[in-house]
């Protein structure tokens, strides 16, 4: 069986005495596809900024490639190391990218940063970066205000994937796009992962998404694990109320706000 590449078990992180992570535990295959679901204040955003490096948890274990990622790595050459496996592109590209360089600077920086290529070397893979997420010469050498936000995301993409990482979190890196742009950004990231055998972790909201875009899902409810497995089989069959109420609060022909309403009230009765 082939390991997987992204293991967390019993994840937990609190804020003022106030769980936000309660014992979550995933897991990822080697180029597989998964979607971390659930509203704001569910944990999801906190715990892909505890798989990526930005918060520490208080208990739990996070292993890549069966690396222990659990513990504040020591020196700069593991820090980096670290950094290189897990890469995130965050919701608004604007504020990911740094305003006062221009694109092709962007796209360099964790090539000099993280390999010892020549400026000639760098500038190539630069190149094939910005092409693969399909941008040439005109857009690198603009700034990021220059571009529309659906450019400045496919910046952001391969600004992450210079390192080479074995796991890309996306964390709702579509919901500032608008639809027809969403459509184009997950067909790239779907090409991408193809091609580059890369696991993806998409954080969202965005039950839409998680049908197209991921094989495998798990739901949080205030932090914790609710319910998990094959996005089709949560989907088309969910057991637990919160899973339900998600599906059922999507607008469509006899949605009923006032029922959505009463069921969410019920579940925060017996949860």
């Amino acid at each position: 069986m082939t390991e997987n590449v992204l293991e967390v078990e019993g994840l937990r992180k609190s804020f003022g005495g106030r769980p936000a992570v309660d014992g979550v535990s995933i897991s990822l295959r080697p180029g597989g596809s998964l979607a971390v679901v659930g509203e704001s204040g569910s944990g999801k955003t906190t715990t892909a900024r505890m798989l990526v490096g930005l918060e520490a948890p208080d208990a739990g274990r996070i292993s890549v490639q069966g690396r222990d990622r659990s513990r504040k790595p020591r020196g700069r050459a593991a820090r980096l190391s670290r950094a290189r496996e897990i890469q995130m592109v965050f919701q608004d590209p604007y504020l990911s990218l740094d305003p006062r360089i221009t694109v092709a600077e962007c796209v360099e920086e964790p090539l000099r940063l993280h390999f010892g290529l020549s400026r000639q070397e760098r500038r190539a893979r630069r190149d094939e970066l910005l092409d693969l997420v399909g941008l040439g010469e005109r857009e690198a050498a603009v700034l990021p205000r220059r571009l529309s936000g659906g450019q400045r995301q496919r910046v952001a993409i391969a600004r992450a994937l210079a390192t080479e990482p074995k796991v890309l979190i996306l964390d709702e890196a579509t919901s500032a796009l608008d639809v027809s742009i969403q459509a184009q950004i997950l067909d790239l990231l779907a090409r991408i992962r193809r091609e580059l055998d890369i696991a993806y972790v998409f954080i969202t909201h965005d039950l839409a998404l998680v049908r197209h875009a991921a094989s495998d899902s798990v739901v949080l409810y205030r932090g914790k694990v609710v319910e998990s497995g094959p996005t089709a089989q949560v989907l088309s069959a969910p057991e637990h109320p919160y899973t339900r109420l998600l599906l059922h609060s999507v607008p469509r022909p006899g949605w009923n706000p006032a029922q959505i309403a009463a069921d969410r009230r019920a579940l925060q009765e017996i949860m």
